[in-house]
């Protein structure tokens, strides 16, 4: 028989082996060739364009994008060598060389990766309008996007699809080259492991994984610690080491122990679910505790990094708010074009002025004891305050005596690293002025532009009207005086009002700092702010979306193609309790305690990590952190339902199938 015709009738008797394989190919193929194709998209260039890192966050994704597919497809091929292992130890045994078994496997690779290749860019293809009309929408951005097909996509595809099907043949050549007869016959039970009885050892070191993930979850909370400050990069390699060995000792030692204790405490009253979930969990783990850590670390790391771009994606609306607190923000008097121009055109709108008097403070005074005794937050500068009657105007019930004071305006990182603390006294001066502060509320509240808080969330104190005037007499030493905050009644006049901002040269402030030197500065509208961040954000969210979806699929697919291949081996055995007289929903019972913990497990310690990893450090990206990390961890979890009730049908065929 010619090579050829055995390529063929060997393709057609491996065909319920190679539709998995062959899956998995199609699927990193349209992942990989819609991302690209979505680059060379004309339409999508134009709306992130605007963005200085958009070439840069396209190369850096797509890297990581072939990473994942490289994985994805290496898994892939390794189950399936593993599933026909008997297959090549038989053509061995009548005698096939093993040049001529990996050439006859080399064929078969060639043809499934052109067939995948073929058929993932025509998935691609398709699927990269919809991924482009979604990118458009992330961005608020109107335009009509074409189905165009990219030549520059197509090579750069080819190519690196070229070099994983050399990566896989070689992979391929090394699994039958490095192993013997005998074992390509065991090959399905090599990583299986008779559990009798654990030693000391082994639970200690199981007990050490709960306590390592522990450590690791409690030195998170620290990171941004003042003690910290210093080591912030040991900090957190150490918790990454921690988290990820804790998590490995736990497969590994900690879950077989719990299900043998469990075992053990039946004294051998065993049902058909305990049969058919404890103990395939327990002797299985030996092999599984690898993958299973794997598949945990990438759903926390992808969750991870997915959740902390929507934070800030989800809070470019707060952020925008914090810079620019109303619709248009007009300083020291000028632009007063512009609300003339609003005037002229019937646009009706609330305008809250706002008198300024800086003061040099060091709000390290506000700080806990811990904090103060640091001297990198011992420095000095410049902070603004408000009269009391002022501030009434937003906060009615305000009220202050004496040298009582409420310092609102903070909020952001700035509140969260560093949180200030009411009933304290604060030292200030103002020119040849000193003044003993007393702070009796701390808020949140946004009402001062950012430009004279020299970035969003800077602190402003609220002070009563005679202490205001005693400090404006020093007033030539600070550039900031008045502020009117505008806000537009109906939102339908919000097109022509930014239109008349825009004209009448509203945004740019010029002033003079404390040495005569004129300053000039663009105050943008709340609007164009908030597009602004959007724009920058928008790219971002949706890259690291694209990638947690690409990893979330891949950890899902291999989670459910390693069911198939258990629930393959398994057949057997359900052939026997079925001819024992067990019924299918027995026997489902039990499936269902399995696929509830194998697929349950990985993605409830996953959630966990990427909880704990995301709570560190959240309010670096945002200001909003409940809903979209519960957003974010739902998308996830119903995802994973999805495959574990496919896997649940796999093997509820083949329970069917086996009597």
């Amino acid at each position: 028989m010619s090579l050829s015709k055995l390529v063929l009738r060997s393709m057609k008797k491996n065909m319920k082996h190679y539709y998995l394989y062959f899956f998995a190919l199609i699927f990193s193929v349209t992942l990989y060739f819609s991302f690209v194709t979505l680059q060379n998209n004309s339409a999508v260039w134009d709306a992130v364009q605007m963005s200085g890192t958009a070439t840069a966050g396209f190369k850096a994704a797509t890297y990581i994008l072939y990473f994942i597919v490289l994985f994805f497809v290496l898994y892939a091929n390794h189950l399936f060598m593993k599933r026909r292992s008997k297959e090549i130890g038989l053509y061995q045994l009548i005698g096939m060389t093993k040049g001529l078994i990996v050439r006859l496997l080399a064929i078969e690779n060639i043809l499934l990766f052109v067939g995948a290749v073929i058929l993932g860019m025509l998935a691609g293809f398709f699927s990269s309008r919809v991924f482009a009309m979604i990118l458009l929408r992330v961005l608020e951005k109107e335009a009509l996007v074409s189905m165009t097909f990219s030549t520059q996509a197509l090579q750069q595809s080819v190519i690196v699809f070229t070099i994983l099907l050399l990566i896989v043949l070689i992979q391929m050549a090394w699994m039958i080259h490095r192993v013997s007869l005998l074992s390509l016959f065991t090959a399905a039970k090599q990583a299986d492991e008779r559990v009798r009885r654990f030693s000391t050892l082994q639970m200690a070191i199981g007990f050490m994984g709960l306590v390592l993930i522990v450590y690791g979850y409690y030195a998170s909370t620290k990171l941004f610690d003042i003690e910290s400050a210093g080591n912030l990069f040991i900090n957190m390699i150490i918790i990454l080491a921690t988290t990820i060995g804790g998590t490995f000792l736990v497969f590994r030692f900690s879950v077989a122990f719990i299900m043998n204790t469990i075992r053990l405490k039946k004294k051998g009253h065993l049902s058909i679910q305990d049969v058919l979930a404890l103990t395939p969990i327990m002797h299985r783990m030996k092999s599984n505790a690898k993958s299973l850590t794997l598949i945990t670390v990438l759903t926390g790391v992808s969750l991870g990094v997915t959740t902390l771009s929507y934070i800030s994606y989800y809070s470019s609306e707060a952020s925008a708010h914090s810079q620019v607190p109303g619709d248009f923000i007009l300083l020291e008097e000028q632009g007063m074009s512009f609300l003339h121009a609003l005037e002229e055109n019937n646009i009706v709108y609330d305008k809250v002025d706002y008198r300024l008097q800086g003061v040099t403070a060091s709000v390290g005074q506000l700080m806990s004891k811990k904090q103060q005794d640091n001297p990198l937050y011992d420095m000095e500068g410049t902070i603004y305050t408000i009269p009391l009657s002022d501030y009434k105007k937003s906060v009615p019930e305000a009220s202050l005596s004496g040298n009582e004071v409420i310092l609102t305006n903070y909020g952001g990182y700035m509140a969260e690293m560093f949180p200030l603390e009411k009933d304290r006294d604060v030292v200030v001066s103002a020119g040849e002025l000193e003044e003993t502060f007393h702070v009796v509320e701390v808020h949140d509240k946004s009402i001062i532009s950012g430009i004279v808080t020299a970035g969003g969330g800077g602190p402003i104190f609220v002070i009563t009207d005679d202490m205001f005037k005693s400090l404006t007499t020093q007033s030539e030493h600070y550039p900031w005086h008045q502020q009117s905050s505008i806000t537009i009644n109906s939102k339908e006049d919000l097109i022509m009002a930014e239109k008349l901002y825009v004209q009448t040269n509203a945004g740019v402030i010029i002033t003079k700092d404390h040495e005569g030197k004129t300053q000039q500065y663009t105050q943008s509208s709340y609007e164009e702010k908030r597009k602004d961040n959007i724009e920058s954000l928008g790219l971002t969210i949706f890259t690291t979306a694209f990638l947690g979806l690409a990893f979330l699929m891949t950890t899902g697919s291999i989670l459910y193609f390693k069911q198939m291949s258990e629930a393959e081996e398994e057949r057997g055995s359900y052939t026997i309790l079925r001819k024992i007289g067990f019924a299918e929903k027995d026997i489902m019972r039990g499936i269902y305690m399995k696929q509830a913990f194998n697929f349950g497990v990985p993605l409830i310690i996953g959630l966990l990590h990427s909880y704990f990893a995301v709570k560190s450090g959240w309010f670096l990206f945002g200001t909003e952190l409940t809903a979209p990390l519960w957003i974010a961890m739902c998308c996830y979890i119903a995802l994973y339902t999805i495959f574990a009730i496919l896997s649940v049908g796999y093997y509820k065929k083949v329970v069917r199938e086996s009597l």
